[in-house]
């Protein structure tokens, strides 16, 4: 036998016993590739501690630890609230932590977080004694280098992916193995104002771009209307099914690229199993960590980079709400202001925010004279270019205060643009 092969029989360990290596009061990092045998048996014996924390970005399943009956003993830190952990955080029995996505890894590193555990799922070994944590490199090798304990579950269904996301076996503690399937997320539906909006954005993307895709609807409406161009490239933040079916239409050859030519680059994966078999030992798809994938420099360097990420809200200077409803939290900062600077920083480049143009079903404007109290910025009026919504564009960087209301009142729903111009008026706006 192998020393690689040695060191993970001797570093094999159930669920159970991985939970004698947490020690009261610790933090426990996981990446998003979540590791559901780990954090299952964490859920069962939650009781057992006491002021655990465990800290994720975007937390897929509601396991049973995200109880607001059991805080005291486990409780969730949230860098990114979604469906598993919106209510605790508008409920204040989850904890949230602001941050820039691009910015993570060195908050670990610069130790503004303390990281005792660190958990993730992983594909299997290599004969090198490399393990791949494909699905959520995001801010996971910072991670590992402060971790006191590192224990990697271990997946057969987990893709190996190539670029910085490699563990060797030396650097772990323990490992789990678990057979289940991957956890998978659908395409979300598109609307007839999706499709709208996908079809302003699709206009300005020419053959030869390289595309970043947020996470929604809006941005895979975009995708679907792509399918016709050539030689497109990817430079993103989340690797999906939107993104793979434009690569089977033939759309994306990476050729065109003259940062990282001939490479896709992304730092977390969520789909389905086809994408996760799509990704495993694809020479052409590289996974790196966060703070590369999207500083805003180093994705700048891709000319005619089109960066494209939703929003809920955008007041008439152009500030964008995309984690909050009023002072209610809803999800949080992620990586958009990282590629929103990385499109204005790129030649050829453009940036697009996009949104409804209302919500409850017609009756609010998200276009709004200012936004609502309380309302967090995610873009700043000095950062956001392009703003969509299925009425059209509006184009602000360069644009005084009052070119930016008129632009932004065209986009507007029209039942809402009347009372619009009167209250920017009022503003002495126009």
């Amino acid at each position: 036998m192998s020393k690689v092969k040695e060191l993970y029989q001797e570093k094999l360990r159930t669920s159970e016993e991985v939970l004698n290596l947490i020690h009261d009061g610790d933090f426990i990092v996981v990446s998003i590739g979540e590791p559901p045998a780990l954090l299952t048996a964490l859920s069962e014996h939650r009781w057992e501690f006491n002021d655990v924390k465990i800290a994720q970005i975007l937390s897929q399943k509601k396991f049973d630890y995200i109880d607001p009956e059991t805080v005291d003993h486990v409780r969730q830190v949230s860098l990114f609230f979604g469906a598993a952990t919106r209510l605790g955080g508008q409920q204040g029995w989850i904890d949230y932590i602001p941050s820039c996505f691009s910015e993570m890894p060195s908050m670990f590193r610069n130790e503004l977080l303390p990281v005792d555990t660190f958990f993730s799922l992983a594909s299997p070994m290599d004969e090198h004694g490399y393990f791949s944590i494909s699905l959520g490199t995001d801010y996971s090798m910072a991670a590992l280098e402060k971790a006191t304990t590192i224990v990697l579950e271990v997946n057969p269904n987990a893709p190996f992916a190539y670029g910085n996301n490699l563990v060797h076996i030396s650097q772990v503690t323990a490992i789990v193995e678990d057979n289940s399937p991957i956890y998978e997320v659908g395409l979300p539906a598109i609307g007839p104002v999706q499709e709208a909006i996908g079809g302003y954005v699709a206009d300005f993307i020419k053959d030869g771009s390289t595309l970043q895709i947020g996470l929604g609807g809006i941005p895979d409406a975009v995708v679907m209307q792509l399918t016709t161009k050539h030689d497109l490239g990817i430079h993103t933040e989340m690797f999906g099914d939107g993104i793979l079916r434009l690569i089977e239409s033939g759309a994306v050859t990476n050729r065109k690229k003259n940062y990282l030519p001939n490479k896709m680059v992304a730092t977390f994966a969520l789909g389905s199993k086809k994408l996760y078999d799509y990704m495993n030992r694809n020479p052409q798809l590289e996974m790196h960590p966060v703070d590369f994938t999207n500083d805003p420099y180093l994705a700048g360097l891709n000319d005619n980079l089109i960066t494209i990420n939703g929003t809920m809200q955008v007041d008439f200077l152009g500030q964008c709400c995309s984690e909050s409803l009023g002072c209610v939290p809803y999800s949080g900062t992620g990586g958009q202001v990282d590629f929103v600077r990385a499109g204005n920083r790129s030649k050829g480049g453009k940036s697009f925010i996009v949104l409804p143009s209302t919500a409850k079903n017609g009756q609010i404007s998200r276009i709004v004279p200012t936004l609502t109290p309380g309302a967090v910025v995610t873009t700043s009026k000095n950062d956001v270019n392009y703003v969509v919504t299925e009425y059209g564009v509006a184009q602000l960087r360069g644009k005084s205060a009052k070119q930016r209301a008129q632009e932004l009142i065209a986009i507007a729903h029209p039942d809402f643009r009347g009372e619009l111009t009167e209250t920017a008026k009022q503003m002495k706006l126009l």
